[in-house]
């Protein structure tokens, strides 16, 4: 079983433990505010929890079988044999920081339901994703 897998089964074995410690927690505690039994908010959260890692551990224990050894197996592995290429990354765009403004504009205008400023964030953050889109797929006097 590949590292990856180990470590979601272990995060779900921790939550389960967490939920069952938990549940008990707060059937049990004498509080003034509380109508009596376990608290069903947090239970549900700590069950979800505990069903995501455990779907994450079984997808990744399936799909590692048809991966070859990958680095993080090796007991012998450095740091460069994970190594590759990330990608590529602007070195200068302005439209992350146009878009973070956006969403801004958004968050504000719904903060406080200003429809008119819902929009026109709206209307920047889908522009702002376009020019992000596009910047290096238009001619360099375009942008």
């Amino acid at each position: 079983m590949k590292a990856s897998a180990k470590t979601f089964y272990s995060i779900g074995v921790y939550l389960f433990i967490a939920l069952v410690l938990y549940a008990l927690g707060t059937a049990y505690m004498d509080n003034d505010a509380s109508r009596g039994g376990a608290e069903s908010v947090g239970i549900v959260a700590f069950v979800m929890a505990v069903l995501f890692s455990f779907m994450l551990g079984g997808y990744f224990h399936i799909t590692d079988r048809g991966v070859d050894v990958l680095p993080e197996d090796w007991e012998e592995a450095e740091v460069e044999d994970a190594s590759g290429i990330y990608g590529f990354f602007s070195p200068g765009s302005i439209w992350p920081f146009v878009m973070s403004m956006s969403i801004a504009v958004l968050g504000y205008g719904l903060a406080f339901y200003f429809l008119w400023m819902i929009v026109l964030g709206l209307v920047l953050l889908a522009w702002s994703a376009t020019m992000l889109s596009l910047q290096y797929g238009m001619p360099k006097e375009k942008h």
